[in-house]
């Protein structure tokens, strides 16, 4: 498993292995594995000092570029165990891919995919034990690249840090795959064309606490971003990709520099294509979502992302007007995508995409 892998192991000692939390009690980003990947870049040196080691705080310069202007990007991704023990990651490139789009936006360099992908696996295999059992837990990866070149200037820092820690992860739907409830908001926008909607990077989390904070205190799950100029046009919700049925067309907004290009939004794309329906990707108001809810043709909504991979839409709020999809029921198709997308993450099922990439 590391060799040929260019880069240190260093691993935990046995009396500083954690204890496994119980996984009845896993939450989302609460518990942290043995071990981590970092490595560095500087000008001169580019990437260098790559190693798997013992997950540990680090100690950085107060005037850390990141923590003053912003530089900061990271990708979400999980692996899965098989009923048979065997691990498999899902697109695992496709990730690394994007966050090289995001690299390049924000002027941060770019990480050698295969390289990353190996050290990916190894870490992975190395903390297998971490990897839950329980029925759709899954262990969650952070890759995240920040600026540490402790100087005060708006410009490109000349120093970061690489890092992927990992978190076991319970079961997104805990009590059961119910539809969830969606407020739309046209106070507050996400990101403008131009800008840097269409990456993963930590800016635009923070600027959506506030608007999700506020749809918490109204009793629902999610914001439905529209779009910064009309403030008319629907285009994601706070964690995930969106889709609407109607008729006989899944619908999704095109992608354009305001929206994030999830990778399960992809796969549900390619997947619904691959059965014979019709998916469009094009612009789509909110006025149009709601008068097909009221007119029947909107069968169902949903939202697409890694953490949940499908979340059915049961209920929006725009408004203050209360807008109920399909009597709050799951939608068949929402159920079917999130039945084989599942199947073909845990390798229960034929992975004619090849998305699934195999670990040790």
């Amino acid at each position: 498993m590391w060799k040929d892998l260019e880069i240190s192991v260093v691993r935990c000692d046995s009396e500083e292995r954690k204890a496994k939390p119980d996984q009845d009690n896993l939450g989302f980003g609460t518990f942290f594995t043995d071990h981590m990947f970092l490595m560095k870049w500087n000008r001169e040196n580019g990437w260098h000092d790559a190693e798997i080691c013992p997950y540990r705080n680090f100690s950085m310069d107060p005037a850390a570029m990141v923590y003053h202007y912003g530089q900061a990007i990271f990708e979400g991704m999980k692996a899965y165990k098989s009923d048979e023990g065997q691990i498999y990651m899902f697109r695992p490139e496709d990730n690394i891919e994007r966050m090289n789009t995001s690299a390049l936006r924000m002027c941060m360099p770019r990480i050698p995919v295969e390289k990353i992908l190996k050290a990916m696996k190894a870490l992975v295999y190395l903390d297998r034990d971490w990897i839950p059992d329980g029925d759709g837990a899954t262990l969650y990866l952070r890759p995240t690249m920040i600026a540490v070149e402790p100087a005060l200037g708006v410009r490109p820092s000349e120093q970061y840090y690489f890092f992927i820690i990992m978190s076991p992860v319970g079961a997104y739907y805990a009590e059961g795959f119910n539809p969830t409830k969606i407020w739309v908001t046209d106070k507050y926008v996400r990101a403008v064309k131009g800008g840097v909607g269409h990456v993963k990077t930590a800016g635009n989390y923070a600027a959506s606490i506030m608007a999700a904070q506020e749809a918490n205190r109204a009793g629902y799950t999610q914001v439905l971003w529209l779009d910064a100029c009309d403030r008319k046009y629907v285009e994601e919700v706070g964690t995930s990709n969106i889709f609407f049925r109607i008729g006989d067309e899944l619908i999704t907004p095109p992608l354009g520099g305001s929206i994030l290009a999830g990778i399960t939004r992809d796969s549900v794309i390619q997947l619904a294509g691959s059965w014979g329906i019709n998916v469009v990707e094009r612009r789509i108001s909110i006025t149009e979502v709601i008068a097909a809810i009221e007119d029947g043709s909107l069968r169902e909504a949903f939202g697409s992302g890694t953490a949940a991979v499908i979340s059915p839409i049961g209920e929006l709020c725009y408004q203050e007007k209360k807008y109920v999809i399909a009597k709050g029921e799951t939608g068949e198709l929402s159920q079917r995508l999130f039945n084989e997308l599942q199947a073909i993450q845990n390798g229960k099922q034929d992975d004619p995409f090849k998305w699934v990439v195999r670990v040790g």
